[in-house]
């Protein structure tokens, strides 16, 4: 069974794919910009704010499939400087709990909107749950 996953609760997807797409027991999340749903502006500039943003937007998402945070099972992690990494991985570490996602950091040479960070994600419901 393939369910695309929406909620306006996250910005809403700026071309043709889905906020995610659930794939039985797997739900995958797309990339998710430092927008605000609410404004569909921006978080302000700095990368703990963005990262905190884009988190927040992970876990609406996650949420709306019926899964939560603790789920996730690996993230994808693009930044637009590598110089923002340790900032990144500050906010990153208080959304996730031992044992962490595996995960993936990128420089990219440009992200949309002018973002510094996008995350995307990959969660699990196991069978004993």
């Amino acid at each position: 069974m393939i369910q695309q996953i929406s909620t306006s609760s996250a910005p809403a997807a700026i071309g043709p794919y889905s906020q995610a797409i659930r794939a039985g027991s797997t739900v995958y999340v797309s990339g998710q910009l430092p927008v605000n749903p609410a404004t569909a502006s921006l978080a302000a500039d700095d990368v703990e704010a963005q990262t905190e943003q884009s988190l927040r937007n992970v876990e609406a998402i996650l949420l709306a499939a019926g899964f939560s945070m603790a789920d996730v099972v690996k993230t994808t992690v693009l930044l637009a400087s590598m110089e923002d990494f340790a900032a990144m991985n500050a906010v990153y570490a208080r959304h996730f709990a031992a044992p962490y996602p595996a995960r993936a950091a990128f420089q990219v040479a440009k992200l949309p909107l002018g973002a510094r960070v996008e995350i995307e994600a990959v969660a699990v419901k196991t069978e004993e749950e």
